[in-house]
């Protein structure tokens, strides 16, 4: 394994009715004025709001409602989170949703704290915030392991451009499996596949043949396939869910990291894809990863080998892929381009925009090109 210095810095409450234990604790440590951040109607509708907010009034929190988080949750919603915690004095940021939510209250906890531009703080100066507003995450959709640090995906509109913002790790994160009931099947699986991605990226990355993080990776993604089988037979398993939203944040929380280098190409291809189209994440990644894995078999034939067998039982990597491949499909995901919901229509000219502008990953398997991306995003049409 490489030199590696590992910190984690959020506390986990994980199980059913830890959020009224997780925030009487930590409210204590918080400031008066909470702003509580959410993103539709569903967490009003099922009735956790308003669970969560009892508690905030019980401790006599000041509270400042800021609603209407968007997925893929833009840089203009960003700054209008960061202008409302400076006008009200917010002490104390409360993500209650899922990765958007919790991704968006993350880079408004660090832009609050700014006078300049955050965007342009990293990626023109690039220098990274010090300081943040303390957040804590309810999680009440599973899958992209935001509430384990500090990472944030954010779409820049008017930049056609879709990519990560450093802001501030939640202190705190409730992972209540009852929470997550409401949310749709296709959703639950969607987000399950995105934990999937991470830990299939990250075992791709450089490693020596003994790292601990690439077994752990190969046991997370074991699990991971096994419970999202589960919820093909009963979606309402809720030790299948519970199961989802630890490996979430197992995948997430940099235990899988340390020691060698990362992939993420393919995560890096579906943020240009997301900023063009505004589609689903985790449906993206399952039409993208397929297609990629068969562009870099023999350039990662070893490691593909052993996720075959003890991913999926086959014996060569080529069967893992195409095992891979019939599972998605088995989940229901979609399994090309044209099968996304998009606001955008799919071109060749879109994806060759697409191609030209996503960021290429210099320590995975092999460096693609543009144009491999552009072959690539053609193949999923």
């Amino acid at each position: 394994m490489n030199e590696f210095t590992f910190a984690y810095p959020t506390k986990v409450y994980f199980g059913e009715g830890t959020a009224e234990k997780a925030l009487k604790a930590e409210l204590e440590r918080a400031g008066q004025t909470v702003m509580l951040a959410y993103g539709g109607g569903s967490v009003k509708s099922n009735g956790i709001y308003d669970e969560i907010r009892g508690i905030l009034e019980e401790a006599g929190k000041e509270i400042i409602d800021f609603s209407g988080i968007m997925p893929n949750p833009t840089y203009a919603k960003v700054q209008e989170g960061a202008a409302l915690a400076k006008e009200n004095g917010v002490d104390f940021i409360l993500a209650l949703g899922g990765g958007s939510v919790i991704d968006c209250c993350k880079v408004i906890s660090a832009q609050a704290k700014l006078e300049q531009d955050i965007w342009t703080m990293e990626y023109a100066d690039y220098k990274f915030p010090t300081d943040g507003l303390p957040v804590g995450a309810v999680v009440t959709a599973s899958g992209t392991g935001a509430e384990m640090n500090s990472g944030a995906v954010i779409t820049c509109e008017d930049k056609n451009w879709k990519g990560p913002i450093l802001g501030t790790a939640p202190v705190f994160a409730v992972l209540d499996p009852s929470y997550t009931a409401s949310v749709p099947k296709m959703q639950v699986l969607s987000g399950a596949f995105d934990t999937l991605s991470h830990a299939m990226e990250t075992d791709l990355g450089n490693s020596d043949k003994d790292n601990v993080s690439d077994d752990v990776a190969l046991a997370v993604m074991r699990n991971t396939v096994v419970n999202m089988r589960r919820l093909l037979t009963d979606i309402n398993d809720m030790q299948a869910r519970g199961n989802l939203m630890w490996d979430s944040a197992m995948a997430e929380n940099g235990i899988l990291k340390v020691g060698h280098l990362t992939d993420f190409q393919a995560h890096q291809i579906e943020h240009q894809l997301g900023a063009y189209t505004d589609c689903n994440h985790g449906q993206g990644l399952a039409v993208i990863h397929p297609v990629y894995y068969r562009h870099i078999v023999n350039d990662a034939r070893e490691k593909f080998t052993r996720f075959a067998k003890e991913v999926f039982g086959k014996d060569t990597a080529e069967e893992g892929i195409e095992a891979l491949a019939a599972f998605i499909k088995e989940c229901g995901l979609p399994t090309r381009l044209s099968e996304l919901r998009s606001k955008t229509e799919i071109t060749p000219e879109l994806l060759r925009s697409i191609a030209d502008t996503s960021n290429i990953i210099k320590c995975g398997p092999r460096e693609l090109t543009k144009d491999e991306i552009y072959d690539i995003l053609t193949e999923c049409m």
